[in-house]
């Protein structure tokens, strides 16, 4: 009746995911019975559940993430914790089993589950704004793209309590991930969740495509939009022709898993090292989803506050174009030691040292960007500038690790990671908190707190180099990752460095909480009544903060790249005299119980509960008929109501 589940799947003589599971559980408990004294459960379903704005979508896109990095954060420092005590004779309090999963969570979520949804829900918000357009070319599938994503969340979660995650590693390599050497349900929770979350992400792909190529405002040529536009083109164009490729690698898995096949087993006609091609085919395009977003976001944050153009606007272009073809031509410099020859291995590295030239060209514009302008140093700024040091640093390890030699010597030791989470946190994760602090107030309507902002800044700088340089060296001396155990004493020291690190990564994290309750509390003095804090280029400060469901009263008409910047430098801002009405997509609860049933799907399967699974496909299917028949999915907004609603943004009475 219930597959393969039991009372035994609670890991009752366990403590810590007992303990981890009860805290998370009081919390959801908390904030839900706040929510229903409060009275807000009509509001949160009418405004945000069952939305499909673009705005609120990217809103809850990014706050998913943020919860689900203090979720994988809570990983990172169990396992710098335990490699900083479970050295020479002292074992340390995490049994190997648990560290395992752990150390495959933290990386599952950290990719998947924290840094996608930033840059998502980033270019969800801003992307439209931006175009001068009132929303996503498919509104609806926006929504279920989102909840498809919570719900994958939400399954990875599960296995804290109800089971057990994988023990492979977030790239769940064969022949570890096959059945015979994982039985259990912990690559299955993996294989489902991503699957799901996989399908979200290629529908948000396809969506932002169409929505850049086709639905643009008046005069916005290609050349005219802003880099934050191309770079999120580019990223959407790589997430539609990558992630199939991840979604196909693990549907033979599955088939290997669950009925026996031998797509990855070499003992069956298979071969395991496909796995790893098919992986990386995908893996590497996807480093270049998650920073091309960061990119964008610096090219915007940095001409904004030097008060002055971006330099070198087409060459900025022309590399992002680059990266983004260059990127399917490198992914076999992350094993140059499977034996595939020097020749192919020189190829890819030489492919690897090639598309640093585009990544250098933006650096440079950015500089020079820089260079001579009156740089105002708000907490944007910070990030970015933070960024361009620890990201070039990290480049140049990649670079260093591009030459198959060296990787022969560092391949799979900590030099590696250092180099990940160098390229990860000091590239996407920088670029997110410069989006956050940046187009916060474009979000909510007031601004975020400046010296919380800055000392949590200062916090993760320093506790990323803390953290991880001496990772570097101790990769050079040899010590290898995913290490439960620590031998060497002499490795001592510099673990304890690390772990310093991570605790001011800790306190970064806490000031940012912190930042965000303060603003919210002094809301009333930091509201940004102009709808342009900064003194924006583009689009989307030509609107008031927050913007309204239609984005613009009236289609702007763009002339130049800045489009704003030369509104308002040639005075074409000004209250329209009529305002006709306008159409915007109706609320569709849609993609909230598409995600229920995709939760139920996925765990069943995970379980083995298949009358669960063929019911809950049967709803789903029953559910996108409902919304393909429907017709009544637009309404319209009266223009005399726009018109009031304009002039209360512009301060004047009825009669002016």
């Amino acid at each position: 009746m219930l597959g393969r589940l039991s009372w035994a799947a609670i890991p009752f003589d366990e403590p810590i995911p007992l303990i981890a599971a009860g805290v998370v559980g009081l919390v959801i408990l908390a904030v839900l019975g706040w929510i229903v004294m409060k009275g807000w459960w009509p509001y949160l379903w009418r405004e945000w559940l069952t939305s499909v704005d673009h705005k609120r979508i990217g809103v809850m896109y990014v706050t998913l993430a943020l919860v689900m990095l203090v979720r994988g954060y809570s990983d990172a420092i169990m396992m710098r914790s335990q490699q900083a005590v479970a050295i020479g004779g002292a074992r340390g309090y995490l049994p190997p089993s648990h560290y395992d999963q752990i150390f495959s969570a933290h990386g599952t979520i950290m990719i998947f589950l924290v840094a996608m949804p930033f840059v998502v829900g980033l270019m969800n918000f801003v992307v439209p704004l931006q175009l001068g357009v009132r929303d996503v070319a498919f509104p609806v599938l926006n929504s279920v793209s989102f909840w498809l994503t919570a719900a994958a969340a939400l399954l990875i979660n599960a296995s804290l309590v109800i089971g057990n995650f994988a023990r492979t590693g977030w790239m769940a390599y064969p022949p570890l991930s096959e059945l015979t050497f994982s039985p259990d349900v912990g690559v299955d929770y993996y294989l489902w969740s991503l699957q799901i979350s996989g399908i979200g992400t290629l529908l948000a792909g396809i969506n932002m495509v169409t929505t850049i190529l086709k639905m643009r405002a008046p005069g916005m040529f290609y050349f005219r939009m802003p880099v934050f536009c191309w770079t999120a083109l580019a990223t959407n164009m790589l997430i539609v022709a990558a992630f199939p490729i991840l979604t196909a690698t693990f549907a033979m898995l599955l088939l290997d898993r669950y009925l026996g096949m031998h797509f990855f087993t070499n003992a069956g006609g298979g071969n395991m090292m496909m796995y790893v091609n098919l992986f990386w085919a995908w893996g590497h395009p996807e480093v270049y989803i998650l920073i091309l977003p960061a990119f964008g976001v610096f090219s915007e944050v940095i001409a904004t506050f030097s008060g002055k153009a971006l330099f070198g606007y087409r060459s900025m272009v022309l590399a992002t174009l680059a990266i983004c073809v260059l990127s399917f031509m490198v992914w076999l410099h992350h094993f140059f030691t499977m034996g595939a020859g020097a020749d192919v291995n020189s190829f890819f590295g030489i492919m690897s040292m090639v598309i640093a030239v585009p990544t250098g060209v933006k650096v440079f514009n950015w500089l020079f960007t820089l260079f001579h302008g009156r740089v105002v140093f708000k907490t944007p700024v910070l990030w970015s500038i933070g960024f361009m040091v620890t990201f070039v640093l990290g480049g140049m390890t990649g670079v260093l690790l591009a030459v198959p030699p060296v990787d022969f010597v560092l391949h799979n030791s900590v030099f590696l990671v250092a180099h990940f989470h160098n390229v990860i946190i000091g590239g996407v994760l920088f670029g997110a908190m410069a989006a956050y602090n940046y187009w916060f107030p474009k979000a909510f309507g007031f601004t975020l707190d400046e010296r919380l902002g800055k000392a949590s800044f200062w916090c993760w700088f320093f506790g990323f180099y803390f953290a991880f340089m001496p990772l570097y060296v101790l990769g050079l001396e040899g010590m290898t990752r995913r290490l439960e155990h620590i031998a060497d004493p002499s490795w001592r020291p510099l673990l304890l460095v690390a772990e310093f690190g991570a605790i001011l990564i800790f306190f970064g994290i806490l000031f940012q909480a912190l930042q965000l309750y303060v603003s919210i509390r002094t809301r009333e003095s930091r509201r940004d009544l102009t709808g342009d804090p900064w003194n924006g280029r583009t689009l989307e400060w030509a609107t008031s903060s927050p913007p309204p469901p239609y984005n613009f009263a009236v289609m702007p008409e763009v002339r130049s790249i800045d489009a704003f910047w030369e509104m308002k430098a040639t005075g074409r801002i000004a209250p329209e005299p009529r305002y006709e009405a306008i159409e915007v997509p109706r609320n569709s609860p849609t993609g909230f119980i598409i995600a229920f049933f995709a939760v139920l799907v996925g765990f069943s399967l995970i379980w083995r509960i298949w009358w669960i699974v063929i019911l809950a496909l049967v709803a789903i299917a029953i559910v996108v008929l409902a919304f393909g028949w429907s017709e009544n999915r637009e309404q319209e907004i009266p223009g005399a109501e726009i018109a009031r609603l304009e002039r209360a943004r512009l301060g004047l009475g009825p009669g002016e």
